[in-house]
């Protein structure tokens, strides 16, 4: 296990790097987002998530890149939400809806972290109206080594009902960082459904089959095959953006990714995957890991979570926390 600086955040507190592997695996991970910085598989000498060299990057140059995403992630529409029969109002900071938690969401927040053994263990206090939410909600995430890959286990208790949807929000390009595009990469993906966004990325209750639509993964097919088609969903979400709604209940195989030399299969147990090709990323990043810049669609994300805007859907379940319960869930990615 390996502790260093990771420089200092914008406001003069000191960044940490935490650092384990195993036979197969070698993991870092920052205190600041409790973010997953790196992901390296040792047997192919090839690190498979983008990141940054310090901390000024995940904080001034890409948003969310390899980040812990809550109290909500994805997007809750409008910015508002019932609970209770209480109306909540949460930070409007994209397109006139809430994303991932609001203006300063878990992403940005210095996390306290245990290493214990095989495990980075990152724990963090949001408190009762933080970005607009009820209750104080404990929150604790667990990076766990595996033989062929990597868990994220999720837990989070509340002393007032409240939302909570936490997600990983990694980019990855099993080709290196360096990569500079994705669209070759072949993607598999179990779902017969897919959720629509409206013109600002908001899901609301549209499902639509992925059955001849560029959203049918289910047997692979890169990810540039038909990712410029002329159809509205793609137009919407300017690519892929989109949650597909994944076969079956507990966990489970979610979806398969295929690079030129690796593979990296999803396991979770979660209600569905959304699935964002980086459309916005821009190229510009001056920290990158090995030089890397960035570029749009160079990395794929798969951020396991329940139904997007679910709280403002009827027929999809709603992403509350009780007072007094414990929200658990699990996500793997396991390479070859």
């Amino acid at each position: 296990m390996e502790i260093k600086s990771f420089g200092k955040t914008n406001e003069g507190i000191d960044a940490l790097l935490y650092t384990i592997e195993n036979d197969a695996i070698k993991i870092s991970v920052c205190n600041y987002g409790a973010t997953l910085v790196s992901l390296v598989l040792k047997h192919k000498e090839i690190d498979v998530v983008q990141g940054f060299t310090c901390v000024q990057g995940y904080q001034n140059e890409v948003q969310y890149m390899g980040q812990t995403i809550g109290r909500v992630c994805n997007r809750i529409g409008n910015g508002v939400f019932t609970l209770n029969d209480v109306e909540y109002h949460v930070p409007k900071n994209n397109n006139g809806n809430s994303l991932h938690g609001g203006d300063h969401g878990f992403d940005q927040k210095i996390w306290s972290v245990d290493v214990q053994g095989d495990k980075i263990i990152c724990t963090y206090l949001s408190p009762d109206g933080e970005e607009g939410y009820p209750g104080n909600c404990n929150v604790t995430v667990a990076y766990t080594l595996l033989d062929d890959g990597i868990r994220f286990e999720y837990e989070g208790t509340t002393d007032k009902d409240t939302l909570f949807n936490i997600t990983n929000h990694s980019f990855f390009n099993l080709d290196g960082p360096i990569s500079e595009s994705v669209l070759d990469h072949k993607v598999k993906i179990n779902a017969n459904y897919f959720a629509g966004v409206d013109e600002n990325g908001c899901t609301h209750d549209d499902i639509y089959q992925v059955k001849d639509t560029a959203f049918d993964f289910l047997e692979f097919k890169t990810i540039g095959r038909d990712i410029n088609n002329d159809e509205i969903q793609l137009k919407n979400g300017n690519g892929y953006d989109h949650h597909f709604l994944v076969f079956g209940e507990g966990f489970r195989k979610f979806a398969v990714c295929q690079g030129k030399n690796v593979e990296m299969t999803i396991f979770s147990d979660c209600p569905g995957v959304h699935l964002y090709s980086a459309n916005f990323l821009d190229g510009t990043s001056i920290h990158g890991k090995e030089g890397g810049k960035f570029p749009c669609r160079s990395s794929i994300c798969f951020e396991t979570q329940y139904y997007p805007n679910a709280i403002q859907t009827e027929s999809f379940e709603k992403p509350i926390l009780r007072k007094g319960e414990v929200y658990h869930h699990k996500t793997e990615f396991r390479f070859l």
